[in-house]
Order: C-alpha cells, then sequence, then structure tokens
C-alpha cells in the first residue's frame, strides 16, 4: 500500500487524470433496442400506453412517482422530467415495434472524479424480460465507460426491491453496502442498497454482454440458449 512522507497509508496516484466529459445527449443505438434522449412530444404516448399494459400498477411500487391517473399527467411528468440536466434521461426504443416502452437516465453525474449513476429504471410490462432490457443497460455502461472514460458506475435500489437487487447482480455490479434510513419515499423508509461497477470490472463484463447479445445465443424464437454470466 502506496504512504505519504510521513508513513500513512494513501490511495493508489491516478496517473494523467483528467475530468471526463457530461455524456451527450445523443442516441446510443442496438440491434434489440435504441436510447433516444427522451422528448415528450415524440414518445409520451407510446410511454402511456406502454404504461397502461402494466394493470395493477406493480412497475411503480418502488418508484418515487407514477402511477399516473392519465396520458395527460404521464405527458406533464415527462415534460419535466425531459428538461433536467441531471437526471439525464432516455427513452427505450423497441426496433422491432419502434415504440418507446420504458426509461431509464444517468443522474449523480460527477465529471470531476469520474462517476456516474444509472436510475430511475422504467420497465413497463413490453419490456421487462427481454433481450432489449438487457441491451439497454449494455450500451448506457459501454457510453460510461468505453466512449466518456468514467471510472465507476453506480446502482442503488431500495433495499426491499428484490428485482432490482437480482437485476444489479446479473449484469455485473458488486453489492457495496446498505445505507439504513437513506430515504423517505412516498412517507415510507428507505433502505437503499448501493451497487457499483468499475472501470477495471468493464472488459470482463463487456465480454460476457458481448457474448449473451450476440445472434447465435438466441434460437428462432429469441429464446436464449446461454444465460448472462458476468464475473
Amino acid at each position: 500500500m502506496p504512504l505519504n512522507t510521513l508513513g500513512q497509508p494513501v490511495g493508489a496516484e491516478v496517473a494523467d487524470w483528467t475530468p471526463r466529459p457530461t455524456p451527450p445527449r445523443t442516441a446510443l443505438a442496438g440491434r434489440r433496442c435504441r436510447l433516444e434522449p427522451l422528448d415528450p412530444a415524440r414518445h409520451a404516448e407510446d410511454l402511456w400506453q406502454a404504461a397502461c399494459a402494466d394493470a395493477d400498477g406493480r412497475t411503480w411500487t418502488y418508484m418515487s412517482y407514477g402511477p399516473f391517473a392519465d396520458a395527460a399527467a404521464m405527458r406533464a411528468f415527462l415534460t419535466t422530467f425531459a428538461a433536467t440536466e441531471d437526471p439525464q434521461a432516455f427513452a427505450i426504443i423497441d426496433t422491432a415495434s419502434g415504440r418507446a416502452v420504458g426509461w431509464a437516465t444517468y443522474l449523480r453525474i460527477d465529471p470531476a472524479n469520474g462517476v456516474i449513476e444509472v436510475g430511475h429504471i422504467w420497465y413497463s410490462p413490453l419490456l421487462a424480460r427481454t433481450a432489449a432490457a438487457t441491451e439497454a443497460m449494455y450500451l448506457m455502461m459501454r457510453r460510461v465507460f468505453d466512449e466518456l472514460g468514467y471510472r465507476r458506475y453506480e446502482w442503488k435500489c431500495n433495499d426491499l426491491n428484490a428485482p432490482s437487487r437480482r437485476a444489479a447482480e446479473r449484469l455485473g455490479f458488486t453489492y457495496e453496502g446498505t445505507f439504513r434510513q437513506a430515504m423517505v419515499t412516498r412517507g415510507r423508509n428507505r433502505d437503499t442498497a448501493w451497487y457499483a461497477l468499475i472501470d477495471s470490472d468493464w472488459p470482463a463484463v463487456r465480454a460476457a454482454f458481448e457474448a449473451w447479445l450476440a445472434d447465435d445465443n438466441f434460437d428462432a424464437d429469441g429464446r436464449q440458449k446461454t444465460p448472462l454470466r458476468t464475473p
């Protein structure tokens, strides 16, 4: 472990470090999905129709907003949501249908330290558990590490949100601990589970994603042959 002149342990030097760019508001394109900067004029109607597929509102349980009473209420929310710099919101477009079926954001963007979080992930029933859902997360990771050179990519969720915790682990994030009583959401306590992926993890995780997303890993009906196995 490196020591300073007083014999105290210090962190490893980060050679030639410079602040990283803020993520651009440009699309990310894959084979099964495309992420576009959220634009209510283009995406709100599709997103409302996708939300209507969630009859019991299950997808909103751990979100701090929604479900929405009607299309106008969702559009009003999306208009404000799309205008923020942080979080930076993207609509997720299913390539096969050409329709917006969910959204995700970059947030807590910290270019000086090369740290960024993925969050506000809302997958409608039209997107959840599809190859496009996984590809969307891969595309966002690839931008963070390969295009922008960030050092750390974070995932945080309600500690009670078991599906989100399983998703983080499947996607290659490492659990780092739980912040107790971190928030009050919808009048209820939220303990927040923290996960992260760092730049030295990324090459192996990227290779696992690319092997899983390869066309030959899916049969004629679109079913995976081999599950995603991140390190």
